[in-house]
């Protein structure tokens, strides 16, 4: 397990269109969560006296899962450029010895869909660790079975994975039920398997529902729940008062390790369409744009007079993709794809990632002040390890250059001391020739520039769109920018190794 504080998630180990999915086929046999007594379950009026009955009838079809792994893990010779070396079986006689195998486990809890045995958890509880190779999947009924499982399965970037038991027949399952009912403050359960205690039980209500935690990525949308969640909990699901399955326990925000009632489920509009296509052997197909992208904060919408909470920043476009053949360009601010309007609950990698690839939409943004309108066909999201190997490398950006005594309204504004980009001075930092801009010298530790991250060595290509190849012209942007009562101005910063990307910085 990982743990987080802040706004990173931890996971809790011990695009296709979204269409809701309402059930799996099961012959004659009746989901556990169809026709729940409701008067037993939970009174009409106000808070249930008890969760006994409802959890009766639910947690058989929760099961716990653990998986045995092969470990490749490269063994030290302690005695190695010793002439006792070779006495370990370093025939090289040089370094360490050959790579050990070792065995380690994982536990999980994760839940049947149907009667003959599809079970479905997280992709992290049933995926080998590094250099690892999984040997072995159990499934433990609440009632002390074991059957072996075989991974039908599994999509990383939503983290979801589908099993299927082996043997058995007429297993207790439960259905998904629609997420975009819940509201804020309906009572939820938890059932799953936390610190490998077996089936246990946790109540609390819906904390928020389309929790955007700031990791990122397509699916960085959540309900978040107060129910206690712990490692092990992973993969269990997170029932309504009407026994259905709203969301799959997937991470939590916590500086210990355990709950501290901020809890993360995958909800079931997004996890029931990818479990149907993975128990059928579809590939999952996602929507990609070819962009790198920033959320339009408070002072980047100060900066540009547009409204808040309101569209995504376009950092870097990927040559010859999407983005490109529609031209999108560095500095545009995405606020629609095909009609919805891209927010924090609704970003634009969800949004993209949920369009079939081949797919012509338009595309809503503002560019120099201006909104217009491009139409992009929508390409194929590349595997995780291909966008891994797309990552540039951030090296050492600092240089050696004179200090400018006085920057005026550039220091007094922005905390900045900057120096004009001459020849000698691209060269030294990796830039272009014919690179036009302003040089970072120093930056005031105080400033909004220093919290936004800015530091010695980069280029400041354009400010607020407008070119700045001098001091004089920064001012006049800034000037401008105070004219027009405007709290932050945006800057086109470029560093050594990476692509120029904007970054709002606040006025003093």
């Amino acid at each position: 397990m990982r743990y987080a504080y802040g706004l990173t998630s931890a996971l809790l180990v011990g695009g296709a269109a979204i269409s809701l999915i309402g059930g799996y086929p099961a012959g004659a046999q009746t989901a556990q969560n169809e026709g729940l007594q409701m008067e037993r379950a939970v009174p009409r009026a106000g808070a249930p006296e008890s969760f006994a009955n409802l959890t009766e009838q639910l947690q058989p079809a929760v099961v716990n899962i653990s998986t045995r792994q092969e470990v490749q893990v490269q063994a030290n010779n302690p005695f190695a450029g010793t002439p006792f070396a070779d006495m370990f079986g370093n025939r090289r006689g040089r370094g360490s010895q050959q790579p050990q195998t070792q065995e380690a486990q994982s536990l999980g809890s994760g839940f049947i869909i149907s009667a003959d045995g599809y079970v479905v958890t997280n992709n992290h509880v049933v995926s080998p660790g590094r250099n690892g190779t999984i040997t072995e999947i159990t499934v433990k009924m609440p009632d002390g079975k074991e059957y072996d499982a075989e991974l039908v399965g599994t999509d990383a970037q939503s983290d979801l994975a589908v099993l299927k038991i082996q043997g058995g027949e007429n297993f207790p399952f439960v259905k998904f039920g629609d997420s975009d009912q819940a509201r804020v403050g309906d009572w939820v359960i938890a059932i799953g398997n936390p610190f490998g205690l077996g089936g246990t039980v946790t109540s609390g209500i819906v904390s928020a529902v389309l929790r955007n935690t700031g990791s990122g990525g397509a699916y960085d949308r959540y309900i978040q729940t107060d129910a206690s969640i712990n490692r092990g909990n992973s993969g269990g699901p997170l029932f309504d008062m009407q026994g259905n399955v709203i969301g799959i326990n997937n991470a939590i925000i916590s500086p210990t390790g355990g709950s501290v009632g901020i809890g993360f489920a995958i909800p079931a509009e997004i996890a029931a369409p990818i479990v149907d296509n993975l128990r059928k052997g579809i590939e999952i197909e996602r929507g990609f744009l070819g962009v790198g992208i920033d959320r339009v904060d408070e002072d980047l919408a100060a900066s540009l007079g547009l409204e808040k909470n309101l569209g995504e920043i376009v950092q870097s476009v990927q040559p010859d993709g999407a983005a490109e053949k529609a031209g999108i360009k560095p500095g545009d601010i995405v606020v629609e794809v095909n009609n919805k309007r891209v927010t924090p609950q609704q970003t634009l990698s969800f949004l993209v990632a949920n369009i079939t690839p081949g797919t012509r939409v338009p595309i809503e943004l503002y560019r120099d002040g201006k909104r217009r309108t491009v139409q992009a066909t929508i390409g194929k999201r590349p595997s995780e390890e291909e966008l891994a190997s797309q990552q540039m490398f951030d090296p050492d950006a600092d240089a050696e250059m004179p200090q400018e005594d006085d920057n005026g309204a550039i220091e007094e504004k922005l905390g900045l001391q900057v120096i004009p980009l001459t020849g000698q001075i691209a060269n030294s930092l990796g830039a272009s020739s014919d690179t036009t801009g302003l040089v970072v010298a120093a930056v005031s530790r105080t400033s909004d520039a220093a919290r936004k991250g800015l530091r010695r060595g980069d280029i400041i290509l354009t400010a607020n769109y407008v070119d700045v190849p001098t001091l004089s012209a920064l001012e006049q942007v800034i000037s401008e920018a105070e004219s027009d009562n405007r709290d932050a101005v945006l800057l086109r910063v470029q560093r050594r190794g990476l692509p120029a990307r904007y970054v709002a910085v606040r006025l003093r």
